[in-house]
């Protein structure tokens, strides 16, 4: 039995054959896909869930070419991202028990789509180094053997290196952070074995910090919160909306640490919309119910803002005394929830970086929820590391985290993900369009035309009052507004509210909603200079529409007639591209960059990343942790 299986663009091989091969890895025949580990053949088409993928995979054949591939949504059929190639391990049944293990550093294959390579990519070949990858040649390996697809690598001084495509899973695209143009390596020199001992000793230091803080934090004792009891559950029940998979198994796995005497340290994360709220807000609520305060620590006033109304409505009906602290608040009302955090008459205090103020002191605080900690400044941080060792402290992230990356720090941390999208959830629509009156009147019309709400995203605080003036008279009785930073905190807030609760038709604002507003009926969003942000700027924002079951649109306007470069033609490219449910990865790969990345590895990490690319890394480091452990005995 092979080891591999791959399947290319342009490969050759019959449906009956592809078949024969899928059940000899373990892949079970069925009429109609549904779980990993399954395929099935419908006139022309294949349809293959791979052990190890988050999607299901479709193949299209011409006669027995493969002619396209594609990963695809197995609930709605919708078509995804476009792949070149996809490697197939055997799934467990099928492995035989009698093959030695290979080492760890692909042994292990790639684990997400975002691995496709592409002539001209860089490539880290796990023995040889970084390379460009120019193509597919079909060679022979030795004499009289039949000719074997060969992918061609080019190291420094325009060396080659042919890699029979069965040994692919030594290839990897290169990723790293920034706009870093790696340095190719050298074949046969000691250059790169060098670089990755430099690295696993870096990493190793890493995953000793990480566990030196996990070994502490299991040495002391913690408060065990109650089992949840009748009030728990009835809030449980009240919940409106239908819990996916992942966020059952996350709130279990928070309720199980709360309830342990080990102080909890957990990281969640999840997908812009995603349901990490909730987790937060029940956990919150089994803090109070064991007579312990909470601490949600925002870090935008708007967010607290949308966090004290979501906790206020959800626990409207019980005895939960909720305050927020913001430069939303007067310095009166400031004096009054500290008073009351230290008095213990306040259960719940939601605010930004003013709770790690040194004047905010809480009777017998539980728990600590934080979001988005890498929006935190180094002060901050270095409070909340303090926090860690005395109570329970629950962090939540955005960042969608690929599985490499989770396997590689998953025994190093307490880590949650929840990588399903909430039930009934439609991608955005989303376009790039040049800026034109027609396309505004006509995106903003079609949204109140169905009692929806509308986010205006200008570039600047300079000439917003002049948009929204022209926004008011391209749809008459729509009532406008203007938000933005530079306005006093109490007309912010007050504009906020309205556009909230329904009181403002279209809001036209700067990137301060970027993160935060969740508002159910705003579906409609323009941002205008689309070529003046980043790409994870755009993601966010259009995270923004699309959180519920409606349909929502989201269009990206630039200048009529300008000249893009072409890096921001691949950034509008790739907004556009990746609309489907839980892209958030995939738009951090395309931009180089992993948002919020430094809340999980730490910027000193970065380094080591763009000298061996990110696949690479997260091998290593997963190496690092089990060795770690394996020396210091570590449960």
């Amino acid at each position: 039995m092979f080891d591999t299986l791959e399947l290319y663009i342009g490969k050759e091989i019959s449906l009956e054959t592809l078949a024969r091969q899928l059940v000899a890895f373990g892949y079970r025949r069925q009429e109609r896909i549904g779980e990993r580990g399954e395929f099935s053949v419908r006139g022309g088409a294949v349809d293959i869930f791979p052990a190890d993928f988050s999607f299901p995979v479709r193949l299209d054949f011409d006669d027995e070419t493969l002619g396209t591939l594609h990963a695809f949504d197995p609930v709605t059929g919708q078509k995804l991202e476009p792949h070149r190639m996809v490697i197939l391990l055997p799934v467990k049944e099928g492995r035989r028990p009698d093959r030695p293990r290979a080492p760890l550093l692909g042994r292990e294959l790639p684990m997400d789509p975002f691995v496709d390579i592409e002539a001209g990519d860089f490539v880290v070949h796990v023995l040889h180094g970084i390379a460009r990858y120019r193509g597919m040649k079909p060679l022979k390996a030795k004499s009289g053997a039949a000719e074997e697809d060969h992918l061609v690598l080019e190291f420094a001084d325009k060396n080659i290196l042919y890699v029979p495509v069965r040994e692919a899973r030594l290839v990897q695209r290169y990723v790293a952070f920034g706009k870093l143009r790696p340095k190719l390596s050298r074949l046969g020199t000691g250059g790169w074995q060098r670089l990755k001992d430099k690295t696993r000793k870096g990493i190793l230091s890493f995953a000793a910090e990480l566990l030196s803080i996990q070994v502490k934090r299991k040495s002391l004792e913690g408060f065990r919160f109650q089992k949840d009891a009748d009030w728990q559950k009835k809030l449980e029940e009240e919940f409106p909306y239908e819990e996916t998979e992942d966020q059952v198994r996350a709130i279990a796995e928070v309720k199980r640490d709360m309830e342990s005497p080990v102080p909890m340290d957990r990281l969640l994360c999840g997908d812009v919309g995603y349901g990490k709220t909730e987790v937060a807000l029940r956990a919150a609520f089994k803090a109070v119910m064991s007579g312990k305060q909470v601490a949600l620590l925002v870090p935008t006033t708007l967010l607290a803002e949308q966090h004290f109304e979501t906790f206020a409505e959800r626990m409207k009906n019980f005895p939960v005394t909720l305050r927020m602290l913001s430069r939303f608040q007067s310095g009166a009302e400031q004096d009054r929830t500290v008073r009351a955090a230290a008095d213990g008459s306040c259960d719940i205090v939601i605010g930004t970086h003013r709770l790690l103020s040194g004047d905010v002191r809480f009777r017998d605080l539980g728990l600590v929820v934080i979001d988005e900690e890498q929006r935190f400044g180094v002060r901050h941080k270095e409070h909340l590391k303090k926090l860690r060792l005395l109570v329970d402290v629950l962090t939540l992230t955005a960042t969608p985290i690929p599985r490499t990356l989770y396997l590689s720090l998953v025994d190093a941390r307490d880590m949650s993900t929840i990588q399903t999208p909430p039930k009934n959830r439609k991608a955005v629509e989303t376009k790039v369009a040049e800026f034109s009156d027609e396309v505004v009147r006509q995106a903003v019309r079609r949204e109140l035309d169905r009692r929806g709400q509308v986010f205006f995203i200008h570039h600047r605080v300079k000439g917003i009052e002049g948009v929204a003036n022209k926004i008011s008279e391209w749809a008459p009785g729509a009532r406008v507004a203007v938000g933005h930073g530079q306005m006093p905190s109490r007309q912010l807030e007050a504009v906020m509210k309205k556009f909230i609760h329904g009181e403002v038709d279209v809001l036209v604002s700067t990137t301060i909603v970027e993160s935060g507003i969740d508002i159910p009926n705003a579906n409609t969003l323009l941002v205008n200079r689309a070529d003046l942000f980043g790409l994870s700027e755009l993601y966010q924002l259009r995270g923004r529409v699309g959180r519920f079951d409606r349909s929502a649109y989201a269009y990206f306007l630039i200048p009529k007639g300008i000249v893009l470069t072409e890096e921001t033609k691949k950034r509008l490219s790739a907004i556009e591209r990746y609309t489907f449910l839980g892209s958030g990865f995939h738009v951090a790969m395309e931009d180089l960059e992993i948002r919020g990345a430094g809340n999980i590895l730490g910027s000193e990490q970065h380094g080591f990343i763009s000298g061996v690319g990110f696949d690479l890394y997260c091998r290593i480091l997963k190496e690092a942790v089990e060795s770690t452990k394996s020396r210091s005995r570590i449960s």
